[in-house]
């Protein structure tokens, strides 16, 4: 009896020990700690998501009369007036260097005229058959735009549509060999804190990469008068404008657009526009070369604390309606001043942007449903969408 436990108790042993030779425990015992695995992984995103994005980027060339456009300067919220910005490199005299690479001749036209470069700034192909979303300040009041690819073939854009108030514009090339379109992400998933790459040609260095995180969200400046933007500490120069912002799946999730700045470059603060609302206005101008964007009348406030208590109103309870125009879309269906939007066709509304950026997206002349909050009471309307041109500009159903 004693000589058969025993030799249970050995089998036993023998067992638990081959176990444990063989457990990720005992491997990971074995084999020395590796400190570096979180940003060599970092490192292999960062490499991956280059690789991905970089050959749908494009160089932009533009050609004008010789007298260098306003508009198709990389524009920023704190420089002064009196500043200058320039696409060369500078130093800390302020005077500039030698550019790294030749600057491109001027371009002869077929009646003989010269067209000296004007600007260069960056674009991201979204589609097989050539169509490039940029910025509408890069592309503005240009004689002729010229595209760059990676392997550095050249080709002239045509259909150039722009909007300036969201400063997005497209346009289509033709080349000869298949081209690779960029991969676009949803923008709506972006949070604080997520890394992204900016890619582009700052200072005529095309396809640069740099890499940052979305340090802010929501954002507003002054020249962009439709849409919120996401703010970035990713390095982003004169020249970046109209690159794409990427995630570390190589997606685009936002085109650059602005950096804040007293001296003209990278001070650690970027802007660029939510790839979801680039290619809807994309699209917009690609089809029908305007922006058709759609209004209910009504001026809106962000209730915030200060707002919400001079109003009476619960803070960040939805979208804050403190006027309403007179014989607009929502006077005709009855939304009344200090009204709350809380969810418009089925979209939550959180703030004020929130309302804005979904109404302006539905069809013109569209019913849909509004829930309201007013005194403590939550009531749900219809109301018909008008162009933002002319809120009133909707039919009066009120005797039906």
């Amino acid at each position: 009896m004693n000589c058969l436990m025993l030799l249970r108790s050995t089998f036993l042993f023998c067992t638990l020990s081959c176990f444990l030779a063989n457990s990720p425990l005992s491997l990971a015992l074995e084999e020395p700690l590796d400190l570096n695995v979180g940003p060599k992984a970092l490192s292999l995103a960062f490499r991956s998501a280059a690789k991905e994005a970089t050959p749908s980027v494009v160089t932009i060339l533009v050609y004008g009369s010789g007298e260098q456009a306003e508009t198709n300067q990389d524009k920023t919220e704190a420089d002064k007036p009196s500043q200058k910005e320039t696409d060369e490199p500078q130093d800390e005299s302020g005077e500039q260097d030698l550019p790294v690479e030749p600057v491109p001749s001027p371009l002869e036209t077929n009646d003989g005229r010269q067209l000296e470069i004007m600007g260069i700034g960056s674009g991201v192909i979204i589609s097989a058959d050539g169509r490039v979303i940029t910025n509408n300040h890069v592309v503005a009041n240009a004689k002729k735009v010229m595209v760059q690819l990676a392997d550095q073939t050249e080709f002239e854009a045509f259909e150039i549509h722009g909007d300036v108030d969201s400063d997005v514009a497209t346009f289509r090339i033709k080349p000869i060999d298949p081209i690779i379109p960029a991969t676009l992400g949803n923008s709506d998933n972006l949070e604080i804190g997520d890394w992204v790459l900016a890619i582009g040609s700052p200072f005529k260095l095309e396809a640069t990469v740099s890499a940052g995180i979305i340090s802010a969200k929501n954002r507003a400046i002054a020249r962009i008068s439709r849409g919120r933007l996401l703010q970035t500490d990713a390095a982003i120069n004169p020249g970046n404008s109209g690159g794409p912002l990427v995630d570390l799946d190589g997606d685009v999730v936002a085109i650059s657009t602005a950096i804040a700045t007293r001296n003209g470059g990278y001070q650690g603060i970027g802007f660029a526009i939510p790839i979801n609302q680039a290619k809807w206005i994309a699209d917009e101008l690609a089809q029908y070369g305007k922006v058709r964007r759609a209004a209910i009348g009504i001026r809106l406030a962000e209730l915030n604390k200060k707002v919400a208590l001079k109003l009476n109103l619960p803070v960040g309870l939805g979208g804050g309606g403190y006027q309403v125009i007179e014989g607009s879309a929502a006077a005709k269906a009855g939304l009344q001043p200090l009204d709350v939007i809380t969810e418009f066709a089925g979209d939550p509304i959180k703030r004020a942007s929130d309302l804005q950026e979904t109404v302006e997206r539905l069809p013109i002349g569209s019913t849909q449903s509004v829930k309201v909050v007013r005194a403590g009471e939550t009531i749900e309307l219809q109301v018909q969408l008008a162009p933002i041109e002319d809120p009133t500009d909707v039919p009066d159903t009120s005797a039906e």
